[in-house]
């Protein structure tokens, strides 16, 4: 097999457009105990990130437990299992990472999906052992697809299928080459597009940090090893193209004596869309009054524009009622200076959404539930008004649902108690994502994706 069978070719594609020496935020997702924190743990270890003492301290008769060097928490240590989101932190001499160790189980897909929505790139974990890699029209497992599909709609960039575990089954290259086909007809029915396909053995170290593996073209492969094809991934680009749109976090209150905000309060948070400058005319969202941008600052408070994925300050040139939870947005340009019209904003608002969700709550969506949303910094309501289909994760049809049971993806309607500035998430993922949260327990109860 060559490497053109296993790589896809947007990958060189986007090693030269797209920057790839800014920090990669990646995740290692999939099926319980298929060796993600294991898999972290060789890359800390091989790449010489880990202290001699911290290693020691994961060392049980004279061998090293690389899964306890993400597995932190007490009751994952007792039981073998990942259960909250580990971020570490690595570097290489062409490139720094953050990884975040997702757990496998399904009990606890919100926090993977938590993790994946802020990650540039996926690995997916794939345990032979665990798979009939002796047929070639074998069976992936249903959280695999799962999370793979849930990667899909959370857009990620880029995602990595790394087939595990391969040193403990007797024909290694047949394993692979079953499993690289089931893997990637499983991707060509579900449109995504997958980086890569690879062979690694975490607990060995076999093609994880270093090119050369036990002998060369293991399992038939002969392409670059996984920190290879991390170094050359791209990061996610900012949403630099679209309008403005600046979700206020923290509202400054004036001080006469701020040379900076020249007497007026500055409304503080992380540009989402475009970018906010000076002389930008402004629309206030849900209100619809209309300002001029006259001030920005960047985190420092040093005045210049700023642009999406950075924080920024800003200051209009006239006293409006804004609070947290409230959105600046790009305005067109008025034809008058009447300031006490209501133009539209360059997003509009609406308060009914058709969206996709992932349900992570432990009981099941139902019409006429009401939720806390969350979009931005912004708290409201929002009801059921119906749950039209399901996503079948096995054979990938869309069937008819009046529920969404836990960790199911579907298709639902919402009715918001206010209008906000949704847009498709595949056009924005800033502004086209919400999460549900139970009004009574408080707990995250699905992500939610505008169509």
């Amino acid at each position: 097999m060559t490497i053109e069978s296993t790589i896809s070719p947007s990958l060189s594609a986007a090693t030269s457009s797209q920057d790839t020496q800014a920090a990669l935020r990646f995740i290692t997702c999939g099926s319980v105990d298929d060796g993600k924190s294991t898999l972290i743990g060789r890359l800390l270890v091989d790449s010489k990130s880990v202290l001699q003492d911290h290693l020691a301290g994961v060392t049980r008769q004279g061998e090293a437990d690389l899964a306890l060097l993400t597995d932190g928490l007490s009751a994952e240590r007792e039981q073998g299992i990942t259960i909250d989101v580990a971020y570490r932190y690595f570097s290489t001499e062409s490139r720094k990472f953050i990884i975040g160790d997702a757990p496998g189980h399904e009990q606890y897909t919100r926090n993977m999906v938590t993790a994946a929505s802020q990650a540039d790139a996926a690995v997916v974990l794939v345990d032979a052992t665990k798979l009939d890699w002796e047929n070639a029209d074998l069976a992936l497992l249903p959280q695999t697809r799962r999370h793979t599909l849930l990667l899909q709609l959370l857009r990620v960039p880029s995602v990595v299928f790394a087939i595990n575990k391969l040193d403990a089954v007797a024909n290694p290259p047949l394993a692979f080459a079953h499993i690289r086909d089931a893997l990637q007809a499983f991707a060509r029915d579900a449109g995504i597009q997958a980086t890569a396909v690879l062979p690694i053995s975490a607990l060995k170290g076999w093609n994880v940090v270093e090119e050369n593996r036990q002998q060369a073209g293991w399992c038939g492969y002969e392409g670059p090893s996984l920190l290879q094809i991390l170094e050359s991934l791209p990061v996610t680009p900012r949403e630099t193209g679209l309008p403005l749109a600046f979700p206020v976090q923290w509202v400054e209150k004036f001080s006469s004596s701020s040379d900076t905000s020249q007497g007026r309060r500055v409304f503080w948070g992380r540009v989402a869309t475009g970018q906010v400058a000076p002389g930008t005319r402004v629309a206030l969202l849900p209100g619809g009054q209309t300002a001029v941008v006259a001030q920005v600052l960047d985190h420092a408070r040093r005045p210049g524009a700023v642009a999406a994925g950075h924080s920024a300050g800003v200051i209009l040139d006239r006293e409006l009622d804004v609070s947290r939870g409230d959105w600046i947005a790009a305005a067109p340009e008025a034809s008058s200076d009447d300031f006490e019209e209501t133009p539209r904003s360059a997003w509009p608002t609406s308060r009914e959404l058709n969206a996709t969700v992932a349900w992570l709550d432990d009981e099941p969506l139902v019409a006429g539930r009401v939720y806390w949303a969350l979009h931005g910094h912004r708290w409201i309501k929002a009801k059921v008004k119906r749950v039209v289909e399901r996503l079948n994760i096995q054979t990938l049809a869309r069937e008819e649902a009046v529920q969404l049971e836990p960790n199911a993806i579907g298709h639902v309607e919402l009715a918001l108690q206010e209008s906000i500035p949704a847009t498709p998430f595949a056009q924005s993922r800033a502004l086209g994502s919400l999460i549900l949260v139970d009004t009574a327990s408080h707990k995250t109860a699905g992500a939610v994706l505008v169509r």
